[in-house]
């Protein structure tokens, strides 16, 4: 099948990129408001955009009503947010952070999870996150009539001390140790296999057929994007 994407709107070009860009990582990005208020909500189209400095880039969609999403607000009252690595512990409250909460609620408080001071700018990280950014927005990118980008230098990063090993004068993460959680189309992946290729041809033929485990024993072809519930938005029941 050959997909015209002039053809498509919004929503159904945002249902195909999430599912054709698996996984993607989750940026649960923390930032505060003007007003002191602080925000959470996690981001799956991110990824690093830069070496020196190290930077990131999140792009953001607007929120269910067509409005900004707090997050944007805040980056650009303040010109600071924190990227949170998302692990199977915090799953759940980072996938509760995506409801749309009033901008008046600390989603910290609201989540029940512990903040952590940053060194260089005035947002909470998560506490129980291994690995935490502190940014300051770089840029900030119109991207057609409704979203944008944001790019982020990254100030200071917070590694579990467990998981960070110096090495020839640098550092490298034991990533193996971490239960990270990347983003599907509507659900969630538990990265638990490692492997360097090539691979035998009979363990590579075992594996490209199986459809993935389900770690939540549902239906295999259940789908979050089918239920009414679902919003392109990604916003959620609380």
């Amino acid at each position: 099948m050959i997909i015209d994407t002039s053809d498509l709107d919004a929503e159904a070009g945002y249902k195909l990129l999430i599912g054709t860009i698996v996984p993607r990582a989750i940026g649960w990005v923390s930032t505060q408001s003007a007003a002191g208020v602080a925000n959470l909500a996690p981001i799956s189209f991110f990824t690093a955009v830069g070496r020196k400095p190290p930077m990131v880039s999140l792009s953001m969609q607007p929120r269910s009503d067509g409005s900004l999403k707090d997050t944007l607000v805040n980056m650009r009252e303040t010109g600071e947010f924190a990227t949170n690595l998302v692990t199977l512990p915090n799953s759940h409250a980072a996938h509760r952070s995506a409801f749309e909460f009033p901008p008046d609620v600390d989603e910290f408080d609201a989540l029940g999870l512990e903040k952590a001071p940053c060194e260089v700018i005035n947002v909470p990280r998560v506490a129980s996150a291994p690995v935490s950014f502190e940014c300051t927005v770089e840029r900030m990118i119109p991207v057609g009539e409704t979203d944008y980008v944001v790019w982020g230098e990254v100030r200071r990063v917070h590694v579990q001390d467990d998981v960070c090993l110096e090495r020839n004068g640098g550092y490298r993460v034991d990533t193996a140790a971490l239960p990270v959680v990347g983003r599907l189309a509507a659900e969630y992946t538990l990265v638990n296999t490692v492997f360097t290729t090539p691979l035998t041809g009979d363990l590579l033929l075992s594996h490209s057929t199986n459809r993935m485990k389900r770690l939540d024993e549902l239906d295999e072809d259940f789908s979050p994007v089918d239920q009414a519930s679902w919003s392109p938005s990604g916003s959620v029941v609380e």
